[in-house]
């Protein structure tokens, strides 16, 4: 088995609106912060990006496709959970994840003092140890509806390797 049969990278973007009225929940932990994250689920910018970047590598579905915004069992779905569905198909394929490396563009809020407990979560989700996971956060600099405080994106990279055993 050569190493291109045996490491995949895959890439992942989510972006939400930011209201009122909504928890921000973001690398499955809930942030303090006036506004939330608009989506049919609990818009966890961070996992859906995470999400994508393993299914990517794996060659499956996007969550998009998996867990369609048209179904109402999705209806406020808690994105741990799809996380979970999703690692499960990746697992049967015969992947386990090797690291994740996350970028969070937002103006606000303040992210650092949460990005380690994001790792936390998300190393959790994905059963690797916390090291593997990078969180790191952004601002657009005042530009654009990121810039503006309107809206939070995500990107994510993710490599998976063959399982052993």
């Amino acid at each position: 088995m050569s190493v291109v049969d045996t490491v995949r990278v895959g890439i992942g973007y989510d972006i939400h609106r930011l209201v009122e009225g909504r928890r921000l929940v973001m690398g499955g932990i809930e942030i303090p912060h006036a506004k939330g994250l608009l989506g049919h689920s609990d818009a966890d910018v961070v996992l859906h990006a995470v999400t994508d970047a393993i299914l990517g590598a794996a060659g499956l579905p996007d969550i998009g496709d998996l867990f369609p915004d048209s179904d109402p069992s999705y209806k406020d779905a808690d994105s741990r959970k799809l996380l979970a569905e999703a690692m499960e198909k990746v697992r049967a394929k015969g992947f386990v994840v090797n690291n994740v490396d996350i970028i969070v563009h937002a103006e606000a809020p303040k992210l650092s003092p949460y990005k380690r407990r994001m790792a936390e979560s998300i190393a959790a989700l994905i059963h690797v140890s916390s090291d593997q996971v990078s969180v790191k956060a952004k601002t657009n600099e005042g530009l654009g509806p990121l810039g503006y405080a309107d809206a939070i994106a995500c990107t994510a990279v993710a490599t998976i390797v063959r399982g052993i055993g």
